[in-house]
C-alpha cells in the first residue's frame, strides 16, 4: 500500500467533467481530490493527456489513487500509468473497446470493411465508430497492473459483463456488482451504493 501525501485524480466518463469529482471529497478527506477534464478523444492522445496530468502529480503526491468512469476508464488503460499509482477504481469501465465498436458495429447493419472505407460511421448511442481506433486497440492490447476494483450494473446494457469478468480474470481486479444498477450510477441508491463500495477498506493483498 502506498502512504504519504496522498492524491486522487478522477477521470469523468463521455459527456461528463472534471466537476464530478466533488462528489469524491467527502470519501477522500485526506486527500486531494482532482478532476482532469481531458480534451482528446483517441487512446493515444487522451492516453498521453492522463499520463502527464498523472507524472505532475507524482512530482508531488507519494500516493495517487485512480476513479476512472466509463470511457475514461479505457483511456486510462492507455496511459501508460498503473505503475505510477498505487490503485484504481473504475466504474462502469469500457474495457474492450474492440468489442465494443464491433457489437456498434452489428447494431448498425454496417460491415468492418464499410468502417474501413468510410473511416467513420455514426452508431447507437450517439457513439461514432472509427476504423482507426479499432484498427489501434487490435494491435495494441491493454497491459495493467495496478491493483484495481471496478463497480459495474447488472442491467448495464453498455458494456457486457463478460468483458469486466474477463479483464478482471486477467488483471486480478475484484468486481462488485449492483444488480438493480444500468451504465450511469446516478440515482440516490446507485450513488449511496457507490459510496459505500468505494469506502470499503483495501486489504495487504491488493
Amino acid at each position: 500500500m502506498c502512504a504519504g501525501k496522498q492524491s486522487v485524480l478522477y477521470l469523468h466518463g463521455k459527456g461528463g467533467s472534471a466537476a464530478e469529482s466533488e462528489h469524491y471529497k467527502p470519501l477522500f478527506p485526506d486527500c486531494d481530490v482532482i478532476g482532469l477534464d481531458y480534451h482528446a478523444a483517441s487512446p493515444q492522445k487522451t492516453g498521453a493527456e492522463i499520463r502527464k496530468a498523472v507524472e505532475t502529480l507524482s512530482g508531488s503526491y507519494d500516493d495517487i489513487t485512480l476513479i476512472a468512469n466509463s470511457i475514461g476508464a479505457f483511456y486510462s488503460l492507455y496511459a501508460d500509468i498503473d505503475r505510477l499509482i498505487c490503485r484504481a477504481y473504475f466504474i462502469s469501465p469500457l474495457v474492450d473497446m474492440e468489442q465494443m465498436i464491433l457489437s456498434l458495429l452489428r447494431q448498425t447493419g454496417a460491415t468492418e470493411d464499410d468502417l474501413r472505407q468510410h473511416g467513420t460511421l455514426p452508431a447507437p448511442f450517439g457513439e461514432t465508430l472509427v476504423w482507426d481506433e479499432l484498427c489501434y486497440v487490435r494491435t495494441h492490447p491493454v497491459s495493467w497492473h495496478a491493483p484495481t476494483r471496478i463497480l459495474c450494473g447488472g442491467n448495464d446494457t453498455l458494456v457486457p459483463f463478460d468483458t469486466v469478468r474477463a479483464f478482471a480474470q486477467k488483471t486480478g481486479a475484484q468486481v462488485t456488482v449492483m444488480k438493480s444498477a444500468a451504465h450511469w450510477f446516478h440515482t440516490p441508491a446507485e450513488l449511496a451504493f457507490l459510496d459505500r463500495w468505494i469506502k470499503e477498506p483495501w486489504t495487504k493483498t491488493e
